[in-house]
């Protein structure tokens, strides 16, 4: 008898205005064990996470109406759920805004959909298991009051909203004190990927020091070691260290990651408009430009 997989049962909300798109992405998760819901546009989308409460939303960005920066907004503003943004736009700032708003991960069109499928199993293993603990009791380091257990954090007597991803990097950082940490390795051992963006790191790099950095621009307690890394300096004492900068530096552009020519299924590249007629076999159909006949959700048992 086959295993299910860990994930079997999950729901997956899949949100895009492209036919071709929402099938292929929901064909994928559905024979990866994912029970998906669609929707076409902002609206239907947060209907459908009010009735089904999705474990995670594949949310694109472009959506008509309502965009998919305002959607996650509105969803997280309901409560804590997992968000991969779809994004055709090359634009760096439209990036980060996703990133920004509160989305753990952002996938650039064109995709490859098994590339997809890993990076939600990916974000669904780190929104159940979080990062190992410090210690059985909080830290105190930086004027921050790091609780582990409660994955709570203050500042000054006053609470710090951190997202969930936040607060896996600080703690991972805590656990590490005074070394220096690349960005491969964050992404490895706090995403728990072995490839992608590594601009994801350094915004999120840049999101987690607005919130616990006394001056953001000058960090004494998330260093950049410039060409290296991060440190964090527990003393927070004067002196070297760099805001904008490191590997690379805090500016560099975002990359975007839009997966290989083909994937090992042959399904290739999923979201490029217009895409080459005439797919060879097992390959993903052109993506159309049409929306959905009928606005709404419609559950999908494919797979």
């Amino acid at each position: 008898m086959q295993t299910p997989p860990p994930d079997a049962g999950l729901r997956v909300l899949v949100v895009d205005d492209d036919l071709t798109v929402a099938e292929v992405v929901a064909g994928y998760l559905g024979r990866a064990g994912y029970e998906v819901t669609r929707a076409d546009d902002g609206a239907a989308a947060l209907e459908c996470a009010a009735r089904h409460r999705p474990d995670l939303v594949v949310l694109d960005l472009m959506l008509p109406g309502m965009d998919g920066l305002e959607v996650c907004r509105r969803l997280r503003a309901e409560g804590p759920v997992p968000v991969i943004m779809l994004t055709a736009r090359g634009d760096e700032d439209d990036r980060i805004l996703g990133l920004e708003v509160g989305a753990d991960d952002y996938v650039t069109k064109p995709f490859s959909p098994r590339e997809l499928v890993l990076r939600v199993e990916s974000v669904l293993r780190r929104s159940r298991t979080g990062p190992a603990a410090v210690s059985g009791a909080p830290v105190l380091v930086g004027g921050l009051r790091v609780d582990p257990a409660a994955r709570h954090v203050s500042k000054g007597g006053d609470d710090l909203a951190l997202t969930m991803r936040e607060f896996d990097l600080l703690v991972f950082l805590l656990r590490n004190p005074g070394r220096v940490v690349g960005r491969e390795e964050l992404m490895r051992e706090v995403w728990g990927w072995q490839f992608g963006d590594l601009s994801t790191v350094t915004v999120h790099i840049r999101r987690l020091r607005g919130k616990v950095e006394d001056d953001p621009a000058r960090p004494r307690l998330i260093r950049t070691v410039w060409g290296m890394g991060y440190r964090l300096d527990a003393g927070c004492d004067e002196g070297a260290g760099g805001g904008e900068g490191g590997e690379g530096g805090e500016g560099a552009g975002l990359t975007g990651y839009a997966g290989d020519a083909s994937d090992a299924s042959g399904a290739g590249v999923l979201g490029r408009r217009p895409m080459p007629p005439g797919p060879p076999d097992g390959s993903v159909p052109p993506a159309r430009t049409d929306r959905l006949d009928r606005p709404g959700c419609s559950a999908t048992a494919e797979g």
